[in-house]
């Protein structure tokens, strides 16, 4: 509590909360096309029989409902492209409020597809909103981490998972026939991520720009000690904190191209471990879960789309216990425990999944394995996969790292939704033993790899990468958890 008193100030929680408003809406549209699905591909078939006179054809129309829901996880792994050149030449700050106009535009259009009867002005709408999708999950950790002192700095970086599951749960909400999912309203639906991204434009450009920028990619050490002042309220600890950033500076390279950075030798093992902990997380059956969980329920349940909202709330309620355990368990140690609870929820979905036809009784069972499953993922391998880029890294190479995070974790959600149905059908439940052999993949791997990054500078984290070949990170003192 000590700690928050002395580092957590109004302004900087503004800068938290105005960031994170960005990846609320990325998870409110990832969570409102599910239940009005039929509608709007009703309106895709209504608009098709006004041009041509004919109902679409059941193949085409099934094809094009797919392009319109997969299209934004497409377009997010174009935007990841964009990240570097956005967070190094306009500043971290500045870049979300550039990619917000995407969002804006992007809902726009999806909204104005009905009243002008064009399903393109849908589907390019969220396109564009794809793009923001790949460009705002990168920028929103990039500027926490850098805002946030060192002490808070992965429980802000969580609230960025934090919003994206909130997001997820209203977009659930918003999307049932008793809200706004019906034939009259569901593109008022798709409209309501306009409010956040409005408030966005309102509150962050009083925030700070990120000093760490500021100081290491501008060389404006005035402006970045006067950012820093603003953010923690009082000159106590600035100095000691920029006297960290030069000395990060005085180790970097001024500036990291793409190639460098996978040519570059300390950077090898982060980006290894990068690799593995966002793979393992994202293919270890989570995303399965939040695309085809009322499908899942269906079999058993009547009223799944209940369920699936209670898997959107235990979503939520688990993010939060990350943030408040972020700080205190650390980030491998949360790894290690969603990975192995994980593993044995996979493996027990396999039994159960084979048995549940003759034991109906074994469905609530079911659901009570996938609300572990989301619980498991949120409390570690789900946000820890999206900020730990930012902790490895150093300044010159951390903006692509997390672009290439980002590219991992959507082009993760991409395969999962594109090959969970063909696999479900092909192998049914042991579809299960393929995640949880990731789950343990990720587990085996945390456990010898990935180091502990709670309460070090970011210089600190850098040095132990820094110039090595083969890097003794179990010589280090925070690497082994259980010590």
């Amino acid at each position: 509590m000590a700690v928050l008193e002395c580092h957590l100030t109004f302004l900087l929680l503004t800068s938290v909360l105005a960031a994170i408003l960005g990846s609320l809406q990325v998870g409110y549209h990832t969570g409102n096309v599910n239940a009005p699905a039929k509608i709007i591909e009703g309106f895709f078939n209504q608009t098709w029989r006004d041009r041509y006179n004919e109902s679409m054809p059941d193949h085409s129309l099934t094809l094009l409902w797919s392009l319109s829901v997969s299209i934004k996880d497409f377009g997010a792994l174009l935007g990841c492209l964009g990240v570097k050149y956005l967070a190094d030449s306009f500043g971290r700050r500045n870049s979300i409020l550039i990619v917000n106009c995407l969002s804006v535009v992007g809902a726009s259009l999806m909204v104005v597809s009905k009243f002008i009867e064009s399903f393109e002005a849908l589907i390019l709408g969220r396109l564009l909103f794809g793009l923001f999708c790949g460009l705002v999950m990168s920028l929103n950790p990039l500027y926490i981490q850098e805002v946030s002192p060192t002490a808070l700095r992965g429980a802000f970086a969580t609230l960025n998972q934090v919003a994206f599951a909130s997001g997820i749960l209203l977009g659930m909400v918003s999307g049932l026939e008793t809200m706004l999912g019906t034939e009259k309203l569901w593109n008022m639906m798709l409209s309501l991520s306009l409010i956040p991204a409005l408030a966005q434009y309102l509150f962050l450009p009083f925030c700070p720009e990120s000093p760490r920028y500021l100081l290491i990619n501008k060389g404006q050490e005035d402006k970045a000690d006067a950012a820093l002042l603003r953010l923690r309220g009082s000159p106590e600890g600035v100095l000691a904190e920029l006297e960290e950033m030069k000395s990060e500076a005085a180790h970097a390279r001024p500036s990291v191209g793409v190639w460098g950075f996978f040519q570059k030798r300390s950077y090898r093992q982060p980006i290894i471990i990068v690799t593995c902990v966002n793979l393992t997380s994202q293919l270890s059956g989570f995303n399965a879960i939040i695309n085809y969980s009322t499908t899942m329920f269906q079999a058993n349940f009547e009223e799944a789309k209940y369920l699936t909202l209670g898997v959107g709330a235990v979503n939520v309620m688990f993010t939060l216990v990350a943030f408040f355990l972020m700080e205190k368990a650390g980030r491998r140690r949360l790894l290690l425990i969603g990975f192995i609870i994980i593993a044995v929820c996979n493996l027990l979905m396999t039994v159960v999944d084979s048995v549940v036809q003759m034991v109906p009784e074994l469905g609530s069972l079911q659901v009570l394995l996938v609300f572990c499953l989301i619980s498991a993922y949120e409390l570690g391998p789900g946000p820890i996969s999206w900020f730990i880029a930012g902790e490895l890294f150093d300044q010159p190479g951390r903006s692509i790292a997390m672009a290439f995070a980002s590219m991992l974790n959507w082009g993760g959600k991409f395969l999962l939704a594109l090959l969970f149905p063909p696999l479900m059908k092909v192998i049914g439940g042991y579809s299960y033993l393929l995640f949880m052999i990731m789950a343990v993949m990720g587990f085996a791997f945390t456990w010898f790899r990935v180091p502990e990054t709670k309460g070090r500078t970011f210089d600190e984290i850098a040095e132990d990468f820094r110039g090595a070949e083969n890097l003794p990170l179990h010589n280090k003192n925070g690497f082994n958890t259980f010590t």
